[in-house]
This record gives C-alpha cells, sequence and structure tokens, in this order.
C-alpha cells in the first residue's frame, strides 16, 4: 500500500494548513481510495503556528481581553495544555490582519497587547510559553510588550516614560525587574522563520517596515528609535542585539524576547520537533508539502525547505505544491524538493486560487498523482 504523508503549511487568504492537507487528500483519494494519507499539519512560526501547536500538544483555547496595536480592546485566543505549556501569536494580539490596509501605521502602533497575552498565561500557571512571530503589524521592538509586563523606562532626567512610540528615542534607563520577577521559571522559547537582526540593511524596520505602512521618513524615524534603544541595552545589559539572529523578527519583538532570556527556534524545525515529523515520514513513498508563496526566501528557514531536508536523509520523493513558485525557487532541488508546482496553473490569476484554493489544490493534487502512479 502506498503511503503518502502530506504536511502542508497555510495558504496565506485562502486555506488553512489544515483544510490544504485534507483538499491535497482529497485529490489522491480521487485517484486510489487505498492509498494511506497521513495529515500532519505544518507551520513555521508565522500564520497558524498556534493552531498546529494546539493539535500537537493537545492544548485548551485560552481567551484574553487585549489592546490591539492602536489601544483598541480585542478578544485575542491562545492555548495551553495541562502540563502548563502555553503557544501564542503575535498576530492574535497585535498582528497586521488587525489593522485595516488604509489605516497601517507602525510609528503608532504598538506591541502592548503580546505583554498581556503573556502575563494572562503566567497567572494560569505557564511554566512554558511558546511564541510565534510571524505576522506582526508593529515596529517599536517590543516596547509596548515590556511595558505590558510591567517593565519600567525612564528618561535622562528619571522621569518615567509615557507608553508612546516617541517614548522610545528618549530611553535612558531599563527596569525590568517587576518583569523578571513575574517570569520566574517560566522557559519563553520564540519561534520565528525569520534571521534578521535588530537594526540596520536586514533589521525590522528597513526590511518589514514598508509592508506595515510605513513612508520611507517614517521608516528613518523608526530605524533611529531602534538604533537607541539598541544602544541602551547594549549598555545596560551589554547585549547587541544587531548581532542576534531573529532579534528582528515581528518589528523587533524577537530582540525584546531575547533580553528576557528566550530560546531563538526556528519555527519550522521546532513544529518539526512537536510533531514528531522525522519518526512518521520514514516509511512512506512521498511527501507531499506547500505553502502559498514558493520563492527564493523559501530555501531560508520555511516549511518547505524543513522538511525537504529531513525527506533528503531518507531519499523520500518530496512533491510541493504553492499558490505562487516563482523561477528562482530552485534552490529547493538542491536540498531535497523533488518537484514543484503552482496551483495557479490551474487557473489564470492568483487572486483567483485564493478565492478557490482548496478546489484548484485539490485537482493539482489530484493530477500529480495520477502522473506518479502512471510511472
Amino acid at each position: 500500500m502506498t503511503k503518502i504523508v502530506i504536511a502542508c503549511d497555510s495558504f496565506k487568504e485562502s486555506m488553512t494548513a489544515q483544510e490544504a492537507c485534507l483538499a491535497i487528500e482529497r485529490g489522491i483519494k480521487t485517484v486510489d481510495s487505498s492509498v494511506d494519507c497521513l495529515l500532519i499539519p505544518m507551520a513555521d512560526g508565522g500564520e497558524g503556528t498556534t493552531e498546529v501547536l494546539m493539535q500537537s500538544l493537545n492544548a485548551m483555547i485560552c481567551n484574553v481581553i487585549v489592546k490591539n496595536p492602536f489601544g483598541k480592546k480585542i478578544c485575542a485566543t491562545y492555548g495551553m495544555n495541562k502540563d502548563g505549556v502555553a503557544v501564542m501569536e503575535v498576530a492574535a494580539s497585535c498582528g497586521i490582519n488587525l489593522i485595516p490596509r488604509e489605516k497601517r501605521d507602525p510609528t503608532q502602533a504598538l506591541s502592548y497587547g503580546l505583554g498581556e497575552m503573556l502575563k494572562d498565561a503566567l497567572f494560569k500557571g505557564a511554566k512554558k510559553i511558546i511564541i510565534g512571530l510571524g505576522g506582526s503589524g508593529t515596529n517599536d521592538g517590543g516596547y509596548g510588550m515590556l511595558c505590558a509586563l510591567g517593565a519600567k523606562f525612564y528618561d535622562c532626567h528619571h522621569c518615567l516614560l509615557p507608553i508612546e512610540i516617541d517614548s522610545i528615542s528618549k530611553i535612558h534607563e531599563i527596569d525590568l525587574s517587576s518583569v523578571y520577577k513575574l517570569l520566574g521559571n517560566c522557559q519563553l522559547i520564540v519561534a520565528s522563520d525569520v534571521e534578521n537582526v535588530f537594526t540596520g540593511p536586514t533589521g525590522a524596520t528597513f526590511v518589514f517596515g514598508k509592508q506595515k505602512g510605513a513612508s520611507g521618513e517614517q521608516l528613518q524615524y523608526l530605524e533611529e528609535s531602534l538604533v537607541h534603544f539598541q544602544k541602551v541595552i547594549q549598555k545596560q545589559y551589554d547585549i547587541d542585539l544587531a548581532q542576534i539572529k531573529k532579534s528582528g523578527s515581528a518589528g523587533g519583538l524577537g530582540g525584546a524576547l531575547y533580553l528576557l532570556g528566550a530560546q531563538m527556534m526556528s519555527g519550522i524545525d521546532l513544529i518539526l520537533e512537536v510533531t514528531q515529523f522525522e519518526k512518521h515520514i520514514q516509511n512512506a513513498d512521498y511527501i507531499m508539502t506547500g505553502e502559498g508563496s514558493i520563492d527564493s526566501q523559501t530555501v531560508h528557514g520555511k516549511t518547505i525547505s524543513g522538511i525537504a531536508k529531513i525527506a533528503l536523509k531518507y531519499s523520500i520523493p518530496v512533491i510541493a505544491f504553492g499558490g505562487r513558485v516563482t523561477e528562482d525557487a530552485q534552490n529547493l532541488y538542491d536540498i531535497g524538493v523533488t518537484a514543484l508546482f503552482s496551483i495557479t496553473n490551474e487557473v489564470k490569476t492568483l487572486s483567483k486560487a485564493l478565492v478557490d484554493g482548496k478546489k484548484y489544490l485539490e485537482i493539482t493534487a489530484n493530477n500529480i498523482y495520477r502522473l506518479l502512479e502512471s510511472k
């Protein structure tokens, strides 16, 4: 009997990881109902990370009222299991998806809501908290989050600074004693799918600020604020965030969490470990995976690259589907991907595929499996 492991990430604005896996399974079963399909939904620290981890850890849903990036109260959701392992996403409290496109302005947005989520989990007895850093709409270096946890920031006159973006450039001294006391022995794990540092050309602001709504002038203002923040941190804690990979994740939230002692992990490596992926695939004939966009960046810590590297150890063919597959994605062939297919081959536009994503992924998987069976 043929065994196929189906391990997709979400297709942004189209399918969750679970929906994508089910669509591929339907396509295969249409051709051959006897195929043994094992579904392992994936994520890499971005959208869908909480959902995937909650399933693997048998976590229950927790709801908490927090402030969104502009201070409006919303209900955010995270998960926690009976062993005190909590999982949450930045996107649930300060995600770019919470801000209408015309209102996106990172010079006004704060990560305060994430701090409120963390505090809620700690009050409920969390012993370990896993935080997915994808999809943020903020660029405050974690200033808002730290304030929500009880951090105090003082200016050069030792006056307490208000909780607003303009305060970052005025920080002279940081007091994290209340935060460390609150955290106690709780272990923090950061899951991120990018390697960007805190500042500089490959830092939080210049790589991600524009897509969060910042203009050229605003980018310079945000960068100067984070550079100042970074210098204060280096002077007071002897930590140079300009050298710490993933510190620029989620508008610098990665750096703030590193300051609190968080362990920085590749999102896909964490998911592969928690789901025991390597154990499940060892006797598979094929692995089918996919995500919204497969491009030159996919090889750098994205879902498909993590899966391919493990599959290569066991010489298992990896078939990857994307809503979009660019020519420069061919670097994936070097790390274990066998073939790449775009589901938009079935339609004329990407926007159409986003609307009918599940149907076209199912059709594409159906066609590819027929091709495999014919060989």
